[in-house]
């Protein structure tokens, strides 16, 4: 498994200086999944400065080369977005990512933003298992997912779309990547 080049890092989102380049990429067309289409900026800073006062829900936004080029987001699936829709696991955290739109896509840039991403959670050694819950009929995502290890458990619904449950546990992870750069 290749890796597009470059240095990918990872900061906190500050919904100050962010909202603006996040609501950008949220309300973009290819952003349909975010479910953020029609938010109107003010919608967007109430967001993030929702998840950044949250307990259990962090934003960050990832850099590659120093410049803004993707949004995550990591949540306790016990306390939000899951909580109550599946037994969630010691050591279990929920993710979101979103690559910020582009003129000139890159091949393998997305994956090479899926694995940061992975990385950057499994940098947490208390962190055994990544879940995510992608809507059923987002294939691209679903086909990233299983790229870096991701085993689908089953079919939910959530409040706000039919989804996948999926997780991948640490040892899944680093089996499918063996390989990449890094």
């Amino acid at each position: 498994m290749t890796r597009a080049p470059g240095t990918f890092t990872v900061r906190p989102m500050d919904p100050v200086t962010d909202a603006a380049l996040v609501y950008g990429w949220v309300t973009h067309p290819k952003a349909a999944f975010w479910m953020m289409g029609d938010a109107r900026p003010e919608d967007v800073e109430r967001a993030y400065w929702a998840i950044a006062a949250h307990p259990h829900h962090d934003a960050f936004i990832g850099l590659h080369e120093g410049e803004p080029a993707f949004l995550m987001e990591r949540y306790d699936p016990a306390e939000v977005e899951l909580k109550g829709l599946y037994e969630a696991e010691p050591g279990d955290i929920g993710m979101h990512f979103l690559v910020a739109p582009s003129d000139t896509p890159v091949h393998g840039f997305t994956l090479a933003v899926i694995i940061t991403v992975m990385e950057t959670l499994f940098a947490d050694p208390d962190v055994r298992r990544v879940v995510v819950e992608p809507d059923v009929t987002n294939a691209a995502v679903q086909a990233l997912n299983r790229a870096v290890g991701f085993e689908v458990i089953r079919r939910i619904t959530t409040p706000e779309k039919d989804a996948l449950l999926c997780a991948c546990t640490r040892e899944q992870f680093e089996d499918a990547t063996t390989g990449a750069h890094r």
